[in-house]
């Protein structure tokens, strides 16, 4: 045995390998067209004893000389393994076998130990002259083929395999996403393990049990090969030295697998064959095209990538002419590496479709568009707890109303599932249906209340929910144990509004108490949910503050007479999250008061008698006057007459007659009957049932809302 013994620990593969080019990413593969120039003192770690390995040969037990420059040995000294010092040779070593993890037997002066051999695939350059892998006829000492000089070396052990499996399966497994497992199969091999890849997927991928309807096809995906200035004169594609994304150039993007074909039988048997193989050599044409020459003998494997049920790709590993060839343990790393990446394939499949659905599935629960009610504006966000969890409770709603006034709703759920979404759309959807029945916000509270505890005792959610009036400048707001609004004047004042924090929905049988506030022209409200204003790192009260305070220094950006846009707005807000405010999922809705002034309003009371249609004729053509709307004032007449007169057929008590001069001329008849009109055709024997068909055709909109003392008929006229 040698005088001196150095363990060797697994180190995984991406480390980079001494005397590596900076300039190489990896430092993995070291190529030069000559013969690297040994540097003074340099030496090899020797060759490991493992335990029952066979003896060695006599000669092998000698301590070795110093290997000068020139090859030459002078006897009687050793060479220190980490940094070439001369040190007296050691007394021999024990006879029993060898631990694999025994300390060197021999003191070596210099404190600095040898730095472990990443991975042993390849051999270093300054290590080259110092290592004896070859017999004295320059050949593999366990093939004893020829191996060229400077060329990077096979794996020569079985613990080299492992550690190069163990370090890309590792690299493979760090992926998520369908590209990064891809990514991580390429990198890992080339150029440590081949000089080029070729992966295949199939087109499109199953997910789970779902049985693939067609043809098998399978489309390139991705290519990785060493880079061009590390190519030697004889690679594998000497004409066009493409680089990695110029490789699929070449190949065919699509391959249909014919049923019984050669490359059908390989991926049926999953196996990884070698390109020499019967079955491969008529399966690569078939994969790659016949444009693309494969490396002879043992330089190509095929590998099937098998999934759970099936076949879902192919990967192709290639290696250069001037390269050792493939060996038959290289197929069962081929089968790992395949084995692995087809794995990670299916469950970033099944990933990729579950964040499909929980995204598809929050989308739908959360309002696609807002609404443009008149006299306000509105914007808002939704951001989720993480991106893999992007399902979550928080909602947000604008809701049009009656009387040109529109709900203003914002809510919490508890949690972060697909069972608090699931609340959270329940919630909602009830919220809207009450909120057409135009109940006080209060009783809206009530019954969602109700709601919650029909679903289960545990589902407890916050809502705060406002009614905003624009005719009178007024909003109603009443509070389930959601955070406070923020109402930011036209001034640049930001105040946090006095709203009863009520108990939260689901708790049961506690009341909800409404206020009823101002809201001036050019003022904006902010509602949100807790996640903007509390985290780990503060406290709600805290976050709300800030809050405030960020409101008010947008808003002096831009002035005392200009509010600050809605949309930057915020923007704004959102980015006062740090980077560890993130623990909840965060729904904001901002709403810009306009209102609508007194002048564009007029608004009367007539009694149901039958002179009232006449009256509301009248009075509607003084209003388009007053208002310079002149050339409306036929088709006004005409409707306002119609809807009138059904209402004062039915009416017990005085009929509301308004109209709203906005972006639009919107008219609307209010009455105490509850039953909604409706939209039917007239017989040609009948004497009524025509009002609402003219209406219909002559009216920009038109529509029915039942209220809690009757309803209200209303339509649009565009303005001229």
């Amino acid at each position: 045995m040698d005088s001196t013994r150095v363990t060797e620990h697994p180190t995984s593969h991406e480390r980079r390998q001494s005397g590596a080019t900076p300039a190489d990413p990896r430092g993995a593969l070291l190529r030069t067209s000559e013969p690297p120039s040994p540097l003074p003192g340099s030496g090899a770690l020797p060759v490991q004893a493992r335990t029952g390995d066979a003896p060695r040969d006599p000669g092998a037990s000698k301590p070795r000389g110093k290997r000068k420059t020139g090859g030459q040995a002078s006897a009687g000294k050793g060479v220190s393994a980490s940094s070439g010092t001369d040190v007296p040779s050691s007394s021999p070593a024990p006879s029993g076998p060898g631990s694999e993890h025994s300390q060197p037997s021999v003191t070596e002066p210099d404190t600095h130990r040898p730095r472990p051999v990443p991975e042993g695939i390849l051999i270093q350059p300054d290590a080259e002259q110092g290592r004896t892998p070859r017999s004295s006829g320059g050949k593999e000492r366990r093939t004893g083929r020829g191996v060229p000089q400077g060329g990077p070396m096979p794996m020569r052990r079985d613990g080299d395999r492992l550690r190069f499996v163990g370090a890309a399966t590792r690299r493979i497994a760090r992926g998520i996403d369908l590209d990064e497992i891809v990514m991580g199969l390429c990198r890992a091999t080339v150029p440590t393990f081949s000089d080029a890849i070729l992966v295949y997927l199939r087109d499109p991928l199953p997910v789970g049990d779902e049985r693939p309807t067609g043809p098998l096809v399978l489309r390139l995906r991705r290519t990785d090969r060493i880079p061009e200035e590390r190519d030697t004169e004889s690679g594998f594609l000497p004409a066009l030295r493409p680089e990695p994304s110029e490789l699929s150039a070449m190949t065919a993007e699509l391959c249909e697998v014919r049923p019984g074909g050669a490359l059908a039988e390989v991926l049926r048997g999953v196996r990884p064959v070698f390109a020499d193989a019967p079955a491969a050599r008529a399966a690569l044409p078939e994969l790659l095209g016949d444009d693309l020459p494969v490396p002879s003998g043992q330089r190509a494997i095929l590998a099937p990538l098998r999934g759970r049920r099936r076949v879902i790709g192919a990967a192709l590993f290639l290696r250069r002419p001037e390269r050792l060839a493939f060996e038959a343990d290289d197929l069962l790393v081929a089968a790992q590496l395949a084995t692995h990446s087809a794995l990670g394939i299916d469950k970033a499949v099944l990933y990729g479709r579950e964040a499909y659905i929980a995204d598809e599935l929050q989308r739908t629960m959360l309002p696609e568009t807002l609404p443009r009610p008149t006299g306000v504006r509105l914007a808002s966000r939704y951001l989720p707890a993480a991106e893999t969890a992007r399902v979550g409770g928080d909602w947000y709603d604008a809701i049009p109303l009656p009387g040109s006034r529109v709900a203003l709703v914002v809510g919490d759920v508890m949690g972060h599932s697909m069972t608090s979404a699931a609340i959270m759309g329940q919630l909602r959807t009830t919220a809207q249906t009450l909120a057409g029945l135009d109940l006080p916000p209060q009783e809206v509270l009530h019954h969602l209340d109700e709601q919650a505890q029909r679903l289960g005792t545990d589902r407890m959610a916050t809502c705060l929910y406002a009614v905003y009036d624009p005719v009178s400048h007024r909003i109603t707001i009443a509070n389930a144990g959601h955070p406070p609004p923020v109402l930011l004047h036209l001034g640049g004042r930001a105040e946090v509004l006095r709203v009863p924090p009520g108990a939260p929905i689901g708790v049961g049988g506690v009341d909800f108490e409404a206020v009823e506030l101002d809201a001036p022209a050019g003022a904006t409200l902010l509602l949100y949910t807790d996640g903007l204003v509390e985290s780990r790192l503060r406290d709600v009260w805290t976050g709300i503050e800030q809050l405030r305070e960020k409101l008010a220094a947008v808003a002096a950006l831009t002035g005392p007479d200009h509010p600050p846009p809605l949309e930057a707005l915020c923007d704004e807000v959102l980015d006062m999250l740090g980077p560890g405010d993130r623990d909840d999922d965060i729904a904001l809705l901002a709403a810009r008061f306009d209102g609508i002034a007194p002048s564009d309003v007029a608004y009367w009371f007539l009694e149901p008698e039958d002179a009232a249609p006449g009256r509301a004729r009248r009075l509607a053509r003084r209003a388009l006057s007053r208002w310079g709307m002149e050339d409306l004032t036929d088709s006004v007449e005409l409707l306002v007459s119609e809807v009138v007169t059904n209402a004062v057929r039915y009416a017990s008590r005085p009929v509301t007659l308004r109209l709203l001069r906005t972006d639009v001329l919107r008219c609307e008849v209010g009455d105490d009957v509850p039953q909604l009109p409706r939209l039917r055709q007239a017989r040609a024997t009948d004497e009524g049932g025509r009002g609402l068909f003219l209406v219909n055709r002559l009216a920009r909109r038109w529509g029915a809302t039942r209220l809690s003392t009757g309803k209200v008929v209303w339509f649009e006229l565009n303005r001229s």
